[in-house]
């Protein structure tokens, strides 16, 4: 297939080529890896900066989406790749190939590293989802930093930088520009533009923004960062966000309201124990979808009430494929063992979802990320169990609302009314405003004739 960029792919080609440290945050549907693609084409084959390439992905991004798209566009195709997934062996007998790009999953860039005995001589390293990278604790992100130094260029992909906000931005800087623009240790970042917010006595548990940070970072940041948003290069179809709102009775409330206030509640004579507050967040919203696990992970019944909302959906419906997002294996069973579902795991899954073979299908949101599409199979997405984590909630409603969709998405988020569903929906509300605050501040200036 022959690429002819649009204007906003071609700005992005431009700014990778022309910039060894850059920031590429591109919104779902925008094109990201044949982007990233065309420029270290050009890079290898016209400029000569550059011979070898690390891709590191998610896993079935690595081993699927990015060998799609070399094989799917005319002007990569002469591009040598080799896939470093799979067993050990599988792994190095891949890096051994000669080869222009080598694609890896993330899981395995501490292997690489530290373990694999392969020569790190890479000369440019491409991040697809830079924000798995936000975490300065993890093996992945020491191991990176610690080759980094010998990485001539280096691109950051991602559609959502700052999910959990602005924190999570440091370490990703940091990987790319080696601590130049947000100072190379956490602790000078978190002095210089965040204030304590939730404390308790000498522990500080959370962060906030001092004044005027927001604007400091994004300045800090913008010579080597363009942010694209989807609504404005793409005609997508509306998206309509809806809320079904479910009740419990007295019984289920009461049961709810003793365990959130006493931490300890009494259901069927099982006695279940929040330890901290992110058990017990974890057991409301259990307790909100309808069950919640014991000590010996046995599921034990509160209410219906959200299959019963989903069952009024699926009649709604009259026969439009349904996808549904669940969270705990629990609302998994429930769901399953109620209507004839299909989960949506491998490549046929897919296949068969896009062809409109599944009429309702469910999917769990952190296997609904980076890469997957499934826009041609339906247009109808219903949350029955929400996560606080806005980058899995807006990859998941991504899968729907992308190009290539030619319905209006309409995403139902069946809330159980007085719980800690209506904390979920406001935190995400609130993580959403941060991030596109960012996305806004560095967005891309394009001047289109």
């Amino acid at each position: 297939m022959k690429f002819i960029p649009h204007d906003y792919q071609q700005y992005a080609i431009d700014f990778i080529k022309n910039n060894e440290v850059a920031a590429v945050l591109l919104d779902m549907g925008l094109g990201k890896t044949s982007i990233t693609l065309t420029a270290v084409n050009d890079l290898i084959f016209d400029s000569f900066e550059v011979s070898k390439v690390l891709v590191i992905a998610p896993l079935r991004v690595a081993r699927d989406t990015w060998p799609a798209e070399i094989k799917k566009w005319d002007h990569l195709k002469h591009l040598r790749y080799s896939v470093a997934v799979g067993s050990e062996s599988e792994r190095l007998a891949a890096l051994r190939k000669e080869a222009d790009i080598y694609i890896i999953n993330r899981e395995n860039v501490d292997w690489l590293v530290n373990k694999s005995r392969v020569s790190f001589d890479f000369d440019m390293v491409v991040i697809d989802e830079l924000s798995s990278f936000k975490s300065h604790q993890s093996k992945r992100f020491k191991s990176l930093l610690k080759v980094r130094p010998f990485i001539k260029r280096i691109v950051g992909l991602t559609g959502t930088p700052s999910s959990n906000g602005l924190m999570d931005l440091w370490a990703q800087f940091r990987i790319l520009d080696m601590g130049k623009r947000l100072g190379r240790y956490i602790t000078h970042y978190r002095n210089a533009y965040f204030l304590p917010d939730k404390r308790s006595a000498d522990r500080i548990f959370t962060y906030k923004p001092a004044d005027g940070a927001e604007q400091m970072i994004y300045d800090r940041i913008s010579d080597i960062t363009i942010s694209m948003k989807s609504a404005d290069y793409l005609k997508l179809p509306e998206c309509i966000i809806n809320e079904v709102p479910v009740f419990m009775d007295v019984k289920e409330k009461r049961i709810y309201e003793t365990f959130k206030e006493d931490m300890v509640a009494k259901i069927k004579d099982e006695e279940i124990d929040a330890a901290n507050a992110a058990v017990l967040s974890g057991k409301l919203l259990q307790m909100a979808n309808g069950c919640i696990y014991d000590e010996d992970k046995k599921a034990l019944k509160i209410h219906d009430r959200k299959l019963d909302a989903l069952e009024d959906l699926i009649e709604s419906a009259n026969g439009k494929p349904l996808l549904v997002a669940y969270w705990f294996q629990h609302d998994l069973a429930r769901i399953k063992e109620r209507f004839p579902v299909r989960e949506i795991k491998t490549s046929k899954d897919i296949e068969d979802w896009n062809q409109g073979k599944i009429p309702l299908a469910v999917i769990h949101p952190a296997s609904a990320g980076h890469g997957l599409n499934l826009q041609s199979g339906g247009s109808t997405l219903v949350w029955f169990g929400l996560t606080w984590s806005l980058e899995l909630y807006q990859q998941c409603n991504a899968r729907l609302h992308r190009q290539g969709q030619t319905d209006t998405v309409v995403i139902h988020h069946i809330i159980a009314k007085g719980t800690i569903d209506e904390d979920v929906m406001a935190a995400l509300q609130r993580k959403e405003k941060i991030q596109n605050a960012l996305i806004n501040a560095v967005k891309a200036k394009l001047e289109v004739a």
